[in-house]
């Protein structure tokens, strides 16, 4: 079964630093701040991660989420391409989602670990049945994107 991309979208109020408005019962003006260039590569199907700087820290792995400082010594990241496939760590499935959950009930929540990254991605499948270990690969809502998280999906690889 196949998910289709979320319908609402979320107006690009700026870009330096990324600013949307996002529909919901009230406007909800938001910056991501530091970390809009991950989301500019969402509409350009790219996977924006960063990495330090500082050639003296142990922490060489990219982080996703992007991070505009090194949590272990403080030091300024920078932007890099992280791959586009992954592995599924983790999954649920939600089926009694709340109020302003944007996915339709029975939507596939994911853990990803992408190879040269630090942490896990939490993400969601568009299509497919989910298992542990199950290859996948990045897909992007660049049609109509919403700006928000919910424009990055995997499929099965």
């Amino acid at each position: 079964m196949a998910i289709d991309w979320p319908t609402r979208t979320a107006e690009v109020l700026g870009n330096d630093p990324l600013i949307i408005k996002n529909p919901k019962n009230w406007h909800h003006i938001h910056s991501y701040g530091g970390s809009g260039r991950f989301f500019d590569g969402l509409r350009e199907s790219k996977l924006m991660a960063t990495r330090c700087t500082n050639a003296d820290c142990a922490e060489k792995s990219l982080w996703l989420p992007p991070r505009t400082e090194c949590p272990d010594c403080w030091h300024h990241t920078e932007w890099v391409e992280a791959p586009l496939v992954g592995t599924v760590y983790t999954h649920s499935i939600v089926k009694y989602p709340g109020a302003p959950f944007r996915l339709p009930d029975g939507t596939p929540l994911i853990s990803i670990e992408i190879e040269g990254v630090c942490t896990k991605m939490m993400s969601w499948l568009k299509e497919g049945k989910p298992d542990f270990g199950m290859k996948v690969k990045a897909v992007f809502n660049t049609d109509n994107p919403t700006n928000t998280i919910l424009d990055l999906a995997w499929i099965p690889a």
